[in-house]
């Protein structure tokens, strides 16, 4: 049950003395900006554009030289092995403040979204180190999760000569995440339903690939001009810059290039194991989506599979993948 009255007061007190906060600690890139991470991130990302992995094209680009993709701002400072074990300084404000949500009741989290500029590109040897604040704390919210707040940070990116060169805005949501009381006979349908996914952030750029999938059709972006395949949607070509665009429907078709077995934690909405792969499909792109029905051991990289389209909770519809 959501704490509420007094109590909620007294907790809320508790929280504004966070916003605003630096969380206490920053972040430094173990390693400089290399070639060899930004080789292994394209080969993941099936990102082939020349700048980033090919010296000689790098030479003849604005650049000059070869330069890091800027969605990889964020994984120059990440902490390896530490997040996944839990370590964490005693010094990190953002941590004690997840642990004051936990005493209160709230231990889910969630990832909701989050937002990046890049200032410039990243060069071979730049050095990157970050700095957190705790921007805001919502008022309590009642989300489909559960009862809980949303907490926004924005992290700071700098190189080495302190100059910034982009940032990123990130929200969780901190959740009652109790098991439910069990339900009456009459309540039970609704019961079962329950709890959804959450849902997709839909806008211009994408409300009709969401659309597609509605009607059960896997679609994949294409570039008018040079026939470049794409995903997820997005308003320009990756490859010429160009922002006309249509769409062709995927068979459906591929093979697994990597996945991943996500046991913990648990997010209300889905089923654990969960297996998240990497599919290249025959098209030519990739896609990213949950494989069903097959024991996460059995999984293999380059497994056929083939993708439907099905209700993944009482509302939503998703592209998942079974071996062919």
């Amino acid at each position: 049950m959501a704490i509420s009255g007094k109590e909620r007061e007294d907790f809320e007190k508790q929280l504004e003395p966070y916003v605003g906060l630096d969380i206490g600690i920053e972040d430094r890139g173990r390693d400089p900006v290399n070639a060899a991470m930004v080789r292994h991130w394209c080969e993941a990302m099936g990102d082939h554009c020349g700048a980033y992995t090919d010296a000689d094209q790098a030479g003849n680009s604005v650049h000059g030289e070869l330069v890091a993709p800027p969605t990889m701002l964020q994984a120059w400072i990440l902490g390896g092995v530490g997040m996944a074990t839990g370590e964490s300084d005693p010094r990190d404000k953002q941590k004690e403040l997840h642990r004051l949500f936990d005493a209160h009741g709230f231990t889910g989290v969630v990832a909701t979204n989050t937002e990046q500029e890049y200032t410039r590109y990243l060069k071979m040897g730049d050095e990157i180190r970050a700095t957190t604040v705790i921007e805001s704390i919502s008022e309590q919210k009642a989300t489909g999760l559960g009862i809980g707040y949303f907490i926004n940070t924005r992290t700071r990116f700098y190189d080495q000569n302190d100059d910034e060169v982009g940032w990123l805005t990130f929200r969780v949501l901190k959740f009652e995440n109790e098991a439910p009381a069990a339900a009456t006979e009459a309540e039970a349908p609704a019961a079962a339903g329950r709890p959804q996914r959450l849902k997709p952030a839909l806008a211009h750029d994408n409300q009709w690939w969401w659309d597609c999938v509605e009607q059960g059709e896997l679609a994949i972006q294409k570039c008018s001009d040079c026939q470049a395949l794409r995903h997820p949607p997005r308003p320009m070509c990756g490859e010429c810059q160009s922002s006309d665009w249509e769409f062709v429907f995927s068979t459906g078709q591929g093979t697994i290039h990597s996945y991943v077995v996500i046991r913990y934690p648990e997010v209300p909405g889905y089923t654990y194991p969960l297996v998240v792969a990497v599919v290249d499909l025959e098209e030519g792109t990739r896609f990213v989506g949950n494989v069903l029905d097959v024991e996460p051991d059995d999984v293999e990289i380059g497994m056929a599979v083939q993708a439907s389209i099905e209700l993944v909770d009482d509302e939503m519809k998703l592209p998942v993948f079974r071996r062919a």
